[in-house]
Order: structure tokens, then C-alpha cells, then sequence
């Protein structure tokens, strides 16, 4: 199978792709909410920790700079997003395992993962692939292992729906329409994940980037309501 194939290229073209950093920094508050997700993922020492949709690698690296001896790998389906994560990590001096590779067929074993990471991903996948790809995230993941993404999320009112059109019009309206209609948590659920919740909602120019957290497992089905906050 070619993984090089049938995929969105970061900023939705090819061209694009070395502005990527740039443009994210400035016009999605990156720090802060990656920043954010790392402080709710509770990274230990020893843990396996695992990017999906890693990009060029910046999420990832924050992961393993968060604990001496964490372990992190990242996958993602551009060769040329994975060439940029491979040189800021050496560049950073730590170690990372970038893999070419598919979220809807995951080349890892089950039950590998402690933590797996997302950031600014699903929005790019149909749902049926958001489907798979939450899938495969529960399938890698240990028993009350946690996922933690930050993506865009339900729209804030008219100006933060229709700052997100510009959002839409590059990545594409199909995409993009299940997150800003909030329905991500539907997709974890629907995976097999528990405590499924929105911990946080950050605004940003282009509208609402929102964060969450399932857990695999555990001996409640309780789901948190999906529109909470913290």
C-alpha cells in the first residue's frame, strides 16, 4: 500500500507545507493549547506516548521534553511533514521514532500505548476515517490508557462560525462539519472510549479550538456530558 497517497497535506496543499509552523503559531494560539493538552495528558516517566497526525513533529517533541524517560513515537501520512518533525527533533537533541503511516490502520501492536496524543488532525479525515482512526487509537492504547486531542471544535456563536469558514474553504466543508458541529466526543464514544468530555475551549481567529480526553476502559460506562468544561 502507498501511504504517500489520498491524504491532506498540512495548510491543504503541498506548496504550503513549509509555511505550516509559521502560519499555525500565528493564527492558532499554538502554545497554548498544546501546552494545554500536555498538562491534562499527566505524562509519567516511562510512559509510551503515541502523535497521531504528528506533522511536523512540534507536539511530539513538547511530549518527550515533558519527562526523562518518556518514550514517543508519531505517525504520520506526509513524507514531507515527517523529513521537517525528523530534523526539528535531532535539532532539539531527542529522540523520536517518526513513522509513515495511516490513523485508520495503525502499525503498532495492541496495547502498546499509555497515552496517545492528537492535535488539529480529525478535522482533515471523512467520518468513516475518523471512525476507524478512533479505532485504532482505543485498539493501541493499554487498559485505562487516555487519549488527548485538540482540535477544532463546536462553533461559539455567528463570529466564531463564520471565522471558521476560512478553516472550511481550505481543508474542506466535509471534513470540517462534524467538528464544528461538536460531534468528536460522538466519534471517541462510538470507539469504545469511557469518560468521554470537552475539558477546554480556546478561541483563536479562525474559531474555537476545543480539547479532549476518553479513556479506554474502566469499570463505568459514565461519560461526561459532552459539552463540559475545565
Amino acid at each position: 500500500m502507498d501511504e504517500t497517497r489520498g491524504f491532506t497535506p498540512a495548510l491543504g496543499f503541498h506548496l504550503l507545507t513549509p509555511l505550516y509552523d509559521r502560519v499555525v503559531a500565528v493564527t492558532t494560539r499554538e502554545r497554548t493549547f498544546k501546552g494545554a493538552l500536555l498538562d491534562q495528558s499527566v505524562i509519567e516517566p516511562g510512559q509510551q506516548v503515541l502523535d497521531v497526525g504528528c506533522g511536523t513533529g512540534t507536539l511530539a517533541i513538547a511530549a518527550q521534553r515533558r519527562k526523562q524517560g518518556v518514550r514517543v513515537a508519531g505517525l504520520d501520512a506526509d513524507p514531507t511533514v515527517l523529513a521537517i518533525a525528523t530534523r526539528k527533533a535531532r535539532e532539539a537533541g531527542v529522540d523520536i521514532a517518526f513513522d509513515l503511516g495511516r490513523s485508520s490502520a495503525l502499525p503498532y501492536s495492541d496495547a502498546r500505548f499509555d497515552r496517545v496524543l492528537s492535535s488539529l488532525f480529525f478535522h482533515h479525515l471523512s467520518w468513516g476515517d475518523k471512525l476507524l482512526t478512533a479505532r485504532q487509537m482505543h485498539r493501541v492504547l493499554r487498559p485505562a490508557g487516555e487519549l488527548h486531542v485538540a482540535d477544532w471544535g463546536r462553533a461559539g456563536g455567528l463570529a466564531s462560525r463564520t471565522a471558521f469558514l476560512a478553516i472550511q474553504f481550505l481543508d474542506g466543508f466535509d471534513t470540517t462539519s462534524d467538528n464544528v458541529a461538536g460531534l468528536l466526543p460522538v466519534v471517541f464514544a462510538s470507539a469504545g472510549f469511557r469518560h468521554v468530555e470537552e475539558t477546554r475551549r480556546i478561541p483563536t481567529v479562525f474559531g474555537v479550538v476545543s480539547l479532549y480526553r476518553a479513556v479506554k476502559g474502566g469499570a463505568s460506562s459514565e461519560q461526561h456530558p459532552a459539552g463540559s468544561t475545565a
